[in-house]
């Protein structure tokens, strides 16, 4: 769907020296079949879920990254961000928060209705992330330092092993 998000990222990491590389795969539906297009491994993945967060207030959306072979807990997304519930956006939602499909949606928000958060196990485990950027068919490969850095997601512990 964004060709416009994919050139956004790579713009982004090469003004910030970010050392990644761009790789084109078939499109798949799971992160196991892309970790295996890509060549990486299942956990190298960073999974974004476009979340809604109702509660305390008017719906929020959080964009929340965690490695690809966990699941997310919402329940603790809703706590962390001060809601009572949590769930996936719909996809008309994601396409107006992300220009992109879900399966596509890459770690970085563009839109400021849309928080960013990342699970500290994205960052404990391997050297580099891999994950789609903004188009089902095309991947980057990012060193995880350079990624912290240059994203900043709020930390919030929501993964959980599968």
């Amino acid at each position: 769907m964004s060709e416009q998000i994919f050139e956004k990222i790579k713009e982004l990491l090469s003004a910030q020296n970010a050392n990644f590389r761009a790789v084109s795969h078939e499109s798949v539906k799971t992160s196991a079949e892309v970790a295996v297009a890509r060549g990486t491994q299942l956990g190298q993945g960073a999974k974004a879920l476009v979340c809604a967060i109702k509660g305390g207030g008017a719906k929020r959306y959080v964009l929340a990254v965690l490695p690809a072979d966990y699941k997310a807990d919402l329940q603790l997304i809703a706590r962390a961000l001060g809601g009572s519930r949590a769930s996936l956006a719909s996809p008309d939602e994601v396409a107006r928060l992300t220009d992109c499909v879900p399966g596509s949606v890459p770690p970085f928000s563009f839109c400021e209705e849309l928080e960013l958060i990342a699970d500290p196990n994205l960052f404990t485990r391997y050297a580099e992330l891999a994950f789609n950027a903004g188009l089902l068919d095309h991947s980057i490969i990012l060193n995880t330092k350079d990624y912290e850095r240059i994203a900043r997601p709020r930390l919030v512990k929501f993964a959980m092993t599968e």
